[in-house]
C-alpha cells in the first residue's frame, strides 16, 4: 500500500517488536515508532534524547511511506500494535501513518500528555493521556486537555495514565481521576534515576523504584481508591533503564 506524501515525521527511534512496558496496554507486543520533539520539559523525563533540541541531529525527518515500511519491515509484515511516542508526538503530522497502517490490519496507540490536540485522534485505536504532576515541575493546561478529549470522539480506548513520585503527585492523580470519571486510571511509580543520554551504562535504583511501588500500592488500598490500577513500567524491571527494548 502506497501512503500519501506529508511534511515528514520527525523521528527519533523505530524498534521493537518488544513488549508495551507500562499503562493499559502492558505486556503486549507492539512496534514504537518514537518521534522527536517536546513541548514539555518535565525535569524527571526518561527520553530527553527525544525531547531536547540538542539532541535534534540524532532524528530524522522520515516521510509517513518511509515510517510504514520501517515498521512492516520490523513486524514481518504480520499486523501488530504500534505505539507512537515521543517526546510528545501530538506535534507531529501522524494522521496519515495511521490510516495507512489501518488499511493493513494494524493498530495504533498514542501518549501524549494532553497539551496539543488533533483531529485524527478519533483515529486512533487506543489513546492514553498522561498529564503530568507537580514533581514535573510543568503545569497542566485542563483546556487544552480537554480539548483532546473531545478530539478523541470518544472513539479509540481511552485511558488516563499518572506518573506518582510524592504525596504531591498523589493528590494530584486523585484530582486528575475526579476531571475525567469516565476514563480508567493507570497510576505508576515514578523513575528517579532517568539514564542521561548516551548513557550506556543506564544505571537504575531498582529498589527505590520498588519501595515507590509499595508505598503506591499502600497509599492506594488504604485510601479504598478501588477504581485506580497501580502498574509498574514492566520494562525497566525487565531491562532498567536500557533503550530500544
Amino acid at each position: 500500500m502506497t501512503c500519501l506524501l506529508d511534511p515528514g515525521i520527525r523521528v527519533s527511534e523505530i524498534f521493537g517488536p518488544t513488549i508495551q512496558g507500562e499503562g493499559m496496554l502492558i505486556g503486549l507486543p507492539t512496534v514504537f515508532v518514537r518521534t522527536g520533539g517536546c513541548d514539555y520539559r518535565c525535569s524527571w523525563c526518561d527520553s530527553l534524547y527525544a525531547v531536547d533540541s540538542r539532541f535534534r541531529h540524532e532524528w530524522e525527518t522520515m516521510s509517513t511511506e518511509a515510517v510504514w515500511q520501517k515498521v512492516r519491515a520490523l513486524s514481518g509484515g504480520r499486523s501488530v500494535m504500534v505505539s507512537l511516542s515521543g517526546g510528545n508526538p501530538a506535534i507531529q503530522p501522524l494522521g496519515a501513518l495511521i490510516e495507512c497502517g489501518h488499511g493493513e490490519g494494524y493498530r495504533f496507540a498514542l501518549e501524549t500528555q494532553g497539551s496539543v490536540a488533533k483531529d485524527w485522534f478519533a483515529n486512533l485505536d487506543v489513546l492514553v493521556l498522561s498529564p503530568k504532576p507537580p514533581s514535573s515541575e510543568m503545569t497542566t493546561d485542563w483546556a487544552a486537555f480537554d480539548a483532546c478529549v473531545e478530539a478523541a470522539q470518544d472513539k479509540p480506548q481511552m485511558a488516563l495514565k499518572l506518573v506518582v513520585f510524592d504525596d504531591r503527585d498523589y493528590a494530584y492523580a486523585k484530582d486528575a481521576a475526579a476531571r475525567y470519571p469516565q476514563l480508567p486510571v493507570y497510576l505508576q511509580p515514578g523513575n528517579h534515576t532517568p539514564p542521561r543520554p548516551g548513557d550506556e551504562d543506564a544505571f537504575i535504583d531498582m529498589d527505590g523504584v520498588m519501595k515507590r511501588m509499595e508505598w503506591l500500592v499502600e497509599k492506594v488500598t488504604r485510601d479504598r481508591w478501588f477504581e485506580a490500577r497501580v502498574l509498574p513500567q514492566l520494562h525497566v524491571l525487565l531491562w532498567g533503564n536500557k533503550r530500544g527494548v
